[in-house]
């Protein structure tokens, strides 16, 4: 049997087919797109219908490379960027453009919610999670005070991923996984929270889907969407889920102790827990996995986009870069990088912008600056390690991907800055191929025979041990001090209004 795995993300969507029986990724495709133009700052939206388009091309593709093996295609998965909304009328058109995780325009709502129920405190008491701009919530409420005729159209609020499964069965569903980067979800209960609906608008209720279990199938691939992609047979569709839920079961996260870090364009660090794991500072966001368990989550918004930033203002190939990393101390001669250039979630600025610190005739050299961007966008992500410690996850192995994830100082920089071995799988496409195995879990299910997402794991997610990375202990030690220094700074301008 195959399964496609998809993965519809904010500058790309991948297709991957997986053979269940080799445990090989037997084709992939992927199509690039980009932002809608023009937009004010902090207004970042694209058309969903660039994602229908670029998920027929992507599985054209692997059908036509699978040839005669396209009739073994028995089931579909999806993984979306998550925190998108998608506002569809009653004929199940889209009203607007999609309003995306990285759109920061909807701080003064946030405020709202904070006002109405008691701050950040109130906010997690009730659903066990704070709205920072990111969530959904708070683009709904967007909509309805800045475009009342749109809001009024408005019958149906889906996910990115959720409305690609309805393009591809014609149902409508939400699953505990990206529900719960909506900030509508009660994560304790798994149930919908009616008075944070309600303060959106009484009538919001009536447009989300139907709340389910993210192991089932939500129906089969349309008889039209088959036929036109020439399959004998509807491949069953699963409840899919968001990028970084699937991203979690395609790196093996389903097991207390793995911790995934992605080092994309923005960076996430997220674990497993049988547990909800609710932060009563907020900044941990308390999520659903993609496999009805919980999965606590960190987000920082400036990770490739810092080290690139830097990388092409010195001209440098990537090879260029990391060997000048390299030659650099450790610590970079005391230079500290805020890299904030798109505000930041975790802490949680929005209007934050990045800082040099420490800058002497020494370190004010394209060297020491390239080390302390890598190094500040590192320490964010490690200030959320500490966070998860703090909160009772005990991290054993860190598993990298993005594009971060192919740097080799990079690698020994995580190792050395979380203080916990870190690798790589052999399969970069970790979301695409946790959309494919949770697709595979579906199928068994219907099939009569299930199975565990742990065994998919051991079976499908192959670790490459040559990219391993223990911790130094001095370079552990110069971090930890590094962090102290960098929360220390970011409190300070941010408690004086400069971030």
């Amino acid at each position: 049997m195959i399964t496609l795995g998809i993965d519809s993300g904010t500058q790309s969507t991948k297709c991957i087919a997986l053979d269940l029986e080799t445990g090989k990724i037997v084709a992939s495709a992927s199509v690039p797109y980009g932002l809608i133009e023009g937009l004010p700052a902090g207004h970042l939206e694209q058309e969903p219908q660039v994602w229908l388009d670029a998920v027929d091309k992507v599985v054209r593709s692997c059908i036509q490379q699978l040839g005669k093996k396209k009739e073994l295609i028995s089931a579909i998965g999806v993984s979306g960027q998550q925190h998108g909304f998608v506002p569809l009328d009653k004929k199940n058109k889209v009203i607007r453009p999609a309003k995306l995780w990285c759109d920061t325009s909807t701080t003064e709502q946030c405020k709202q919610f904070e006002t109405e129920f008691g701050g950040v405190d109130g906010l997690i008491n009730l659903a066990g999670n704070s709205l920072p701009a990111g969530f959904t919530a708070s683009k709904i409420l967007w909509l309805k005070q800045n475009e009342p005729k749109n809001f009024k159209a408005l019958k149906s609020v889906l996910l990115p991923h959720d409305y690609i499964n309805f393009f591809l069965t014609g149902e409508k569903a939400m699953e505990f996984g990206d529900a719960s980067g909506t900030g509508l979800l009660n994560v304790r209960t798994k149930e919908w929270s009616t008075p944070l609906i309600e303060f959106i608008d009484e009538g919001l209720e009536e447009c989300l889907p139907p709340l389910g279990s993210s192991r089932r199938a939500v129906g089969l691939l349309t008889d039209s969407l088959r036929e036109e992609w020439g399959l004998f047979k509807s491949p069953v569709v699963s409840a899919g889920g968001g990028d970084n839920m699937m991203g979690a079961i395609g790196t093996g996260n389903v097991q207390a102790g793995v911790v995934t870090a992605s080092l994309g364009t923005s960076g996430t660090l997220y674990a497993f827990s049988n547990e909800p794991v609710v932060d009563p500072d907020g900044e941990v966001a308390a999520f659903c996995d993609s496999t009805d368990r919980w999965m606590p989550l960190v987000c920082t918004m400036n990770v490739t986009v810092a080290t690139e930033q830097v990388r092409k203002m010195f001209g440098w190939s990537h090879a260029d870069a990391e060997q000048h990393i390299l030659d650099t101390p450790v610590g970079a001669g005391g230079l500290i990088f805020l890299p904030y250039l798109n505000g930041e979630r975790t802490p949680n600025l929005p209007a934050g912008t990045g800082v040099f610190h420490g800058l002497t005739t020494e370190t004010m050299a394209p060297a020491h600056m390239a080390r302390a961007v890598m190094e500040g966008a590192t320490l964010g992500l490690a200030y959320g390690l500490n966070r998860f410690r703090q909160l009772g996850i005990t991290p054993t192995e860190i598993r990298l991907t993005g594009g971060g994830s192919q740097s080799g100082v990079w690698r020994q920089i995580c190792a050395d800055a979380f203080g916990v071995p870190t690798v790589c799988l052999e399969s970069a496409e970790g979301a695409a191929l946790g959309a494919a195995l949770q697709a595979a879990y579906a199928s068994a299910a219907v099939d009569g025979q299930p199975t565990r997402f742990r065994d998919l794991a051991e079976k499908y997610v192959i670790l490459d041990e040559k990219t391993r990375c223990t911790p130094n202990e001095d370079a552990t030690e110069v971090y930890s001090k590094m962090l102290g220094r960098q929360s220390d700074l970011t409190k300070r301008l941010h408690g004086a209004g400069y971030l």
